[in-house]
Formats: C-alpha cells, structure tokens, sequence
C-alpha cells in the first residue's frame, strides 16, 4: 500500500502512539486528523505538527462518533484510512464487585465499540476510495492477558478477533485491514498504573512503534506484532499456560 499522499484519520491522536502515528506520517506526506478528548493535548499537538488538523471529540459517545464521521469525510472528501488507535487500560479486582468496575469511562466502550462503530461508518466510504485501509491497535496482551486488567486484555483480543473477520469480509474490496500490535509502550495508557506498582520498565517509545506501522502499510503487512508482543503472540500458540503463570506470578 501507499505510504504518501494519503488522508488519515487517527483516533487518539493527541498522545502516545496516536501521537507518534501522526508525526510519522505527516512527515512522510500525508495529510493527518487526529482527534480527541483533551482539546489542550490537540492543541500542543498541532503547536508541533502545523500540518495536522484536530478534532475535539470523545470515541466513547456514539453519537460524537458519527458526528466525526459526517465531519471528517465532509471536509476530507479524500479520506482513505482509518487509524483505531484511541484506548484506556485499568485495573479492576472483581474480588471487590461492582465497586470496582468503571461507571464512567468504559473501556469496552472506547476499546472496542468505539473501533466496531467506526469501522462500520468509515467501510462504505472507504469502499469508493481506489486504495484504503481499516488499522486497529491492539496489543500483545490480546494473546496472553494480565489478570489485573481484565477488561482491557479482553477488548484488545476480541479486537484481534474482530480484525481478522473485517479483514475476511473485505478481502475483494479497496479496504486493507490492518491489526497494529504494540507491546508495553512508554505512555500516559495506564494512568500512572505502572508507577504505583513499582514497574521500572516502562516499555519501548512510541515512535518505535509508529515507524513499524509505517513499514507494514507499505509491506501489507496485515498483521504486525511490534518487540515483545511477537513473543507473547507466538506464546499464545505454543506454551500459554506456562507464559501466562510466569506474567501473572506477582
């Protein structure tokens, strides 16, 4: 697939992978959107990149996510790939019951049905473009989960899951589907998780990550597990329980 002259959205734009995603692929020719729920991270976003246009929206809300598609594809009428990269990742003890769980940010919300509905809107009219692309993040704990992280472990791999029929379904069309698989990342993901558990290697940078998107797309690659998340993929295959009890020993 083509790495230039390509109109991009990014969900989760502002930060992190979302972030790094953008400043790659604006450097390597592409017109970039990113959108998301902090308008002061869009705002510093685009302070670096001036060639990025931003969005202030919230992929948790259905209806502001089809208020993004009608704005987007509005206003970028050569829009021909779609990044599903906005996520959260927390820890939940269903020791505790409910009162653990999250009432106000869902992560099956944003991780999951944020990336299905968007799909949903976008495949129509990516379908018309002559080249286009679905790729959703989700993570090497898609394979082989933390149990402290239930629900985030759970969305990331029904989002393997998911990829892998989208990308079935649209196999005679102009829509490549991509699944980006990054392991443990240095960013802002786990809200300071990372920390209070004392956990000193706060994984690769972002950038890493983005310049091996970049690879895949042009290699069509569909399927591209980043570092140690190649591991826990070919893991899951071979000795999941044994790695599973090694990741979960603490």
């Amino acid at each position: 697939m083509k790495t230039s002259g390509n109109t991009i959205l990014i969900t989760g734009g502002g930060t992190g992978i979302g972030l790094a995603l953008a400043d790659v692929l604006v450097k390597a020719g592409n017109e970039v959107i990113i959108c998301g729920r902090r308008q002061e991270k869009l705002a510093a976003a685009k302070q670096n990149l001036p060639d990025l246009h931003i969005k202030h929206c919230d992929v948790a809300d259905a209806d502001q996510r089809k208020s993004l598609f009608e704005w987007a594809t509005g206003n970028f009428p050569n829009l021909n790939i779609l990044i599903n990269n906005a996520g959260i990742q927390r820890e939940i003890n269903f020791c505790k019951g409910a009162e653990d769980t999250p009432g106000g940010e869902s992560e099956i919300e944003i991780n999951l049905q944020a990336p299905v509905h968007l799909s949903a809107l976008f495949t129509p009219y990516l379908m018309k473009q002559q080249e286009a692309a679905i790729v959703n993040v989700s993570s090497g704990l898609a394979f082989i989960p933390i149990a402290i992280m239930p629900l985030y472990c759970a969305t990331k791999a029904a989002l393997h899951s998911f990829s892998m029929s989208l990308r079935r379904q649209l196999r005679d069309t102009s829509v490549k589907v991509f699944e980006l698989i990054p392991p443990t990342v240095d960013t802002e993901l786990d809200k300071g998780a990372r920390d209070r558990r004392g956990q000193t290697d706060r994984g690769i940078q972002p950038d890493v990550v983005a310049k091996a998107a970049l690879r895949a797309l042009k290699e069509n690659n569909f399927e591209l597990a980043v570092g140690q998340a190649e591991f826990l993929r070919s893991a899951s295959r071979n000795s999941l329980e044994e790695v599973f009890n090694r990741m979960n020993s603490h």
